[in-house]
């Protein structure tokens, strides 16, 4: 029986947490606004099927990129029509966005199963960070997504919380009807934010079938949208512990990797539910911390989150 690497099983860690926190952080964005978005696994699927197949016909990884955040903003785009002009249940429409985006990637990517990615961000050492030990093949042999992901989470911690589109759009998130009275755009702000974290849902899954895991599969994705979905949550909405969530995820997926190449004599069906269960283990933890003092569950959730606005319901 092999010994498992703990320091590779760490840096696989980080770049298997990435595609997932991209998606969280999208989910972040938009659920600030108000606006509910169960879709990302169909939006993972078809950002990073058409990264792929973009990078296939062009032979240029950036260009994929550019196609992946357009897919995402493109689904978004819709789920934001549906659920802020015309108010359509905004649960309803994300899950058919995932059916949607479900059924395009497979019938879109048909051709594409199997094949190798073309280009793809391979490992990029960062000159003197990359040789501190430890750290430096954790943290800094890593491709760049990971390297904007570790920008991406204090830059959007910081507009969220400390700039004034960042309290503008907490206000609609929280109460619709005071930020209209404010002078703020509700359906703007929604359309706007909505879009944005459609293009990082994107992102994700260019982190994926470009990054991680260069190649083209039906379902590559395995699930991690709801992951995301639910580490939203476990996050309290908070870019910070979304990072951590993120990896979270991730360490589990490398843990059983690592036991899988070491021999260790378990069933590979339990290893590969580990990261799904270590999951709804964070959700019920979170949860269990968010009691008050009555013993109920209370929320952190903004307080505007699902409901659709119409300016003439303002009192």
């Amino acid at each position: 029986m092999a010994d498992i690497d703990l320091v590779k099983t760490l840096a696989t860690t980080v770049a298997a947490g990435t595609p997932v926190l991209y998606a969280t952080l999208g989910e972040i964005l938009t659920e600030r606004s108000g606006v509910l978005n169960l879709g990302l696994e169909g939006m993972l699927l078809v950002g990073g099927m058409g990264g792929f197949a973009a990078t296939t016909a062009t032979g240029n990884v950036f260009i994929g990129v550019l196609v992946s955040l357009a897919a995402g903003a493109a689904l978004a785009l819709i789920h934001a029509f549906f659920t802020c002009s015309i108010g359509v249940n905004q649960v309803v429409s994300g899950l058919s966005l995932t059916l949607v985006g479900t059924g395009v990637a497979s019938y879109f990517g048909k051709s594409l199963v199997g094949q190798a990615a073309k280009d793809s961000f391979q490992s990029l050492k960062i000159p003197v960070l990359s040789d501190l030990p430890v750290l430096g093949p954790i943290l800094f042999s890593q491709n760049l997504f990971v390297y904007f992901s570790f920008l991406l989470v204090p830059a959007l911690f910081f507009f969220i919380y400390r700039t004034r589109p960042g309290l503008n759009l907490r206000a609609v998130g929280e109460s619709p009807a005071t930020a209209d009275a404010q002078g703020i755009s509700v359906a703007g702000t929604r359309y706007l934010y909505t879009i944005a974290g459609g293009a990082l849902v994107g992102m994700g899954g260019a982190a994926i079938s470009l990054g991680s895991n260069p190649n083209w599969q039906e379902n590559i994705t395995a699930g991690r949208g709801w992951i995301a979905v639910g580490l939203v949550i476990f996050a309290l909405w908070n870019p910070w512990r979304a990072l951590v969530g993120a990896y979270l995820f991730g360490g589990m997926e490398a843990f059983q990797f690592s036991l899988q190449v070491a021999g260790v004599p378990v069933s590979s069906y339990f290893l590969r539910m580990l990261p799904y269960l270590l999951t709804i283990a964070a959700l019920v933890f979170t949860q269990w911390r968010l009691k008050d003092q009555t013993g109920r569950a209370s929320s952190a959730a903004p307080s505007g989150l699902g409901l659709f606005y119409l300016r003439r319901e303002r009192g």
